[in-house]
């Protein structure tokens, strides 16, 4: 028996219009260092053109390809950002992104494309850096102490975390640190100290010690509200996420009488989303940390037709087709690398009628798409959303049927 983890709870240029008036060039000081906005030379109605032509390519052998969904100001989108620190001779205290394709710091004080505030407390955390002087992390070396900030924004809640990643979990002045934050930052909700004492590229570690606040933040999407960690998987892009997710549902016509799964479910969001509109819904997450995550937001939401099961979702899947079960739609969101052929093979043997794919890499999506129409499945519709202007990433859902 399947175990429960917790109890139920281009062929043509875009349509769109007034997608700002042109912002070629947009006068980004960075341009030339940072290499992370590719697209910035191009008006923002080239953009999209450029990414529906890219999605349309790729999936229009299959179906039906619909109109990119853009935005209508597409700056400072980025609810999540991530500044790494160093020190530079002659600068000293410096924080930013890597050159692409180096380690070598960008010193950025403003990004066109990241929330303007978040931004603003990046700053002011450095000149408390240098004020309190603490030591920053040097990679050729070990040593040092303070490593990366990340900072995340509740859009509708207004709510900020501050995550302070250092290789150590002693922060010498801790108290009087946050303390002079919270001063400059009366809007911070949290802050976090994140200890990543590893000889790794990877931002976070695994410990967290809360220093001030709940230790997450809270935001709404399409009427729902999550709790988002330091570590949980939540869209940057918050205006263009709660587009993306109502395309994944309306896609699905729902009627009430369904059985959903949410393949790949993160905290939740999609799963508890489409359970105003299906009879139940199975979210399925190998990660345990964001397992726990959706079960808090499926009660502070009240949703009570949704279950939440740790487990690979591919095996969850072939498991319950073994035991005769069923599921009338399937909405899988895998990451770049798109779904392999187990998970494939999984979700054709469990046979849902509808299959709702949500990709942030059309390429690897295209892919998977073949897989499924060899096996029963015809895609009826795709549509890209831009959830990444200036930059060459673009999102898509298609919904496949079977035949």
């Amino acid at each position: 028996m399947l175990q429960k983890n917790t109890t139920k709870q281009a062929g043509q240029k875009p349509a769109q219009k007034n997608h700002t008036k042109g912002h070629a060039n947009f006068g980004c000081p960075y341009a030339k260092k940072c290499g992370g906005c590719r697209y910035q030379n191009m008006s923002y109605q080239e953009q999209l053109f450029s990414k529906e032509k890219q999605v349309r390519a790729l999936l229009s052998g299959f179906g039906s390809v619909k109109p990119i969904v853009g935005m209508e100001e597409p700056f400072h989108y980025r609810h999540k950002v991530h500044a790494v620190f160093g020190y530079q001779k002659g600068k000293g205290v410096v924080s930013g992104v890597y050159r692409e394709g180096t380690h070598d710091i960008v010193d950025v004080e403003h990004c066109l494309i990241e929330q303007e505030n978040a931004d603003s407390i990046i700053r002011d955390i450095k000149e408390l850096v240098r004020s309190f002087k603490i030591k920053t992390y040097n990679e050729d070396t070990g040593y040092g102490l303070f490593r990366h900030v990340l900072i995340r924004c509740g859009y509708a809640t207004g709510q900020y975390m501050v995550v302070l990643v250092l290789a150590s979990p002693i922060l010498p002045s801790k108290n009087n640190f946050v303390k002079a934050l919270l001063k400059k930052h009366p809007e911070i909700t949290t802050v976090v100290l994140n200890v990543n004492d590893k000889r790794t590229s990877m931002v976070l570690g695994e410990r967290e010690i809360v220093l001030y606040g709940p230790g997450y933040i809270e935001d709404e999407i399409l009427g729902k509200t999550f709790r988002i960690s330091a570590s949980s998987f939540y869209q940057v892009n918050p205006v263009q996420t709660q587009k993306l997710y109502k395309e994944a549902i309306d896609v699905c016509n729902l009627t009430g009488t369904e059985t959903v799964i949410d393949a790949y479910c993160g905290t939740g969001t999609i799963g508890m989303i489409a359970a105003d509109y299906a009879k139940e819904v199975i979210g399925v997450e190998l990660n345990q940390k964001a397992v726990k995550d959706a079960i808090v937001n499926a009660r502070k939401n009240r949703v009570k037709n949704i279950t939440f099961y740790e487990a690979d979702a591919g095996k969850f899947m072939v498991q319950m087709a073994e035991q005769g079960a069923k599921a009338d739609v399937v909405i899988m969101d895998p990451p770049r690398s798109g779904s392999d052929e187990a998970f494939l093979s999984s979700v054709c043997k469990l046979a849902p009628a509808k299959i709702a794919y949500i990709s942030c890499n059309p390429v690897t999506q295209a892919r998977d798409i073949k897989y499924l129409v060899k096996h029963g499945y015809v895609m009826k519709q795709a549509r890209a959303f831009d959830l990444f202007p200036f930059t060459e990433h673009v999102e898509s859902v298609a919904l496949l049927v079977k035949k």
